[in-house]
């Protein structure tokens, strides 16, 4: 043990005095400046007392501690650059907000706001005002409400119209969503029976229409947005499933999931359901994510008839499952966008990787790889297939392009673990033996992070 540098190690205020502590220390506060000073000192001294010889110099405590503080300041929700080619990457934050939306974030969460409050009658108002009306215009609905995601719009809209009664649902549509969350445990959740009818590939009108029975409150239709069953297969249509419902005078809900409210096959989705089209096959209720092909926030949407809405609003869950004024004032935002037919396609991030064209797609990937070459990586550009993600459209592949990286100074297990540990960390995927940067879902600015992050990661090898 060398106690001469046990001796010389500096004392808490000589290091506070550096200026780059005094700096730090002006933003995080004295004490928390303190801390990070301390544990600086506690780790020199540790390795001292392991037969290690640091330098012990106020300075080099003060580097030291700079250092802690910046791993530790660093926010744990903070921004990537999302390199995968999946658009709506669940562990990704799915949908990123537009501009529009994000500055009435900010604009909302630095001051008091009309939450609940009108200010042209002086008196408490509804927090479902500021969208319901936006949401009627735009869907052709009589009204409308939001709760927190679309398994909360499930359960609310089951615990008010099926609560200790039954609600038909197909065997095919039981899904199982993120989390392990399922269609069933929903349903006991909310208070209501659920009455399986059919087979998992085949359900047939006369299976609904059998299953009816005075211990009936509704059935219920699932968009299967995760998952599709093929070959020999039968479904009934939302347009049949409510003329059904409605001949036994029975309400019709429609479980839509992901919510596109653009043109299927101009987004490159194919035929999935879109809004307009769940309304206008007959459902009563329909529910759909805020954060899907929408590409807003994170929301339960629950649309339709007027009189089970307002029986929805005064459901004791629907407190604990309220949307709060951050993610109404982006819903609010989002949902103005698209009040004009072509503007979605260009500001709504999601909806604008998805229609980006095969050209497109080259060119960016060209113009990043021609970026990090002249940075000496090896890497080339190559056609591959992303994905929408989110659970939503899970038979579509997208044609994309990637920059493959093929320097052999890194394996791609390296690589990747490299630029993920980044303070904006860069997500790809591995595929071949190779690391992949898909260009599709990287967002403005990103292709300077991303090549900052990769040239400097092989400069340090």
């Amino acid at each position: 043990m060398n106690r001469e540098l046990l001796r010389q190690l500096p004392q808490i205020d000589e290091v506070l005095r550096q200026d780059e502590v005094r700096a730090a220390a002006a933003e995080w506060g004295h004490g928390v400046a303190a801390a990070y000073v301390r544990e600086a000192i506690g780790a020199l001294r540790r390795e001292i007392l392991e037969g290690g010889e640091p330098e012990v110099s106020a300075r080099a405590a003060a580097r030291l501690c700079l250092r802690f503080a910046r791993q530790a300041e660093q926010p744990s929700l903070r921004p990537v650059v999302n390199a995968t080619g999946v658009v709506l990457h669940t562990n990704l934050g799915r949908a990123p907000l537009c501009t529009q939306a994000a500055q009435a974030v900010a604009q909302v969460a630095q001051s008091y706001n009309t939450l609940e409050y009108d200010p042209e009658t002086g008196r408490r108002g509804s927090r479902y005002s500021h969208v319901e009306g936006l949401l009627c215009s735009l869907l052709g609905c009589e009204s409308a409400m939001v709760v927190n995601n679309n398994a909360a719009a499930v359960l609310l809209v089951l615990s008010t119209m099926v609560s200790g009664r039954e609600a038909i649902v197909s065997r095919g549509e039981l899904v199982e969503i993120g989390g392990s969350f399922r269609v069933p445990e929903i349903m006991e959740m909310s208070g209501g029976i659920l009455r399986e009818v059919g087979t998992t590939n085949k359900t047939h009108p006369a299976d609904y229409e059998n299953a009816v029975c005075e211990r009936t409150g509704a059935v219920l239709k699932v968009h299967t947005s995760n998952y599709r069953i093929m070959g020999f297969t039968e479904e009934v249509s939302a347009q049949q499933t409510a003329e059904i419902a409605h001949r036994f005078d029975l309400p019709m809900i429609y479980d839509l999931g992901s919510g596109a409210m653009c043109d299927s096959a101009r987004a490159g989705l194919g035929d999935e359901p879109t809004l307009a089209q769940a309304m206008a096959s007959g459902a009563d209720v329909v529910t759909f994510s805020g954060d899907k092909l929408l590409g807003g926030p994170q929301a339960g949407i629950i649309a339709g008839k007027k009189q089970w809405i307002d029986r929805m609003k005064k459901n004791a869950l629907t407190r604990a499952l309220r949307i709060d004024k951050l993610t109404l004032a982006a819903l609010e935002a989002t949902l103005r966008v698209y009040r004009d037919a072509e503007l979605p396609y260009s500001q709504v991030p999601a909806l604008r990787m998805l229609c980006m064209t095969q050209a497109e797609l080259e060119e960016r990937a060209q113009t990043l790889a021609q970026r990090l070459q002249q940075a000496g990586v090896q890497c080339r550009c190559v056609a591959s297939h992303g994905q929408v993600g989110g659970g939503s459209v899970p038979t579509r592949l997208l044609p994309t392009f990637c920059v493959e990286i093929c320097d052999g100074r890194l394996s791609p297990d390296a690589l990747d673990k490299r630029l993920r540990a980044r303070r904006v960390p860069v997500v790809g995927r591995i595929a071949h033996d190779r690391l992949l940067l898909d260009v599709r879902t990287l967002l403005t600015g990103d292709e300077d992070i991303a090549a900052a992050a990769v040239t400097e990661v092989f400069e340090s090898v």
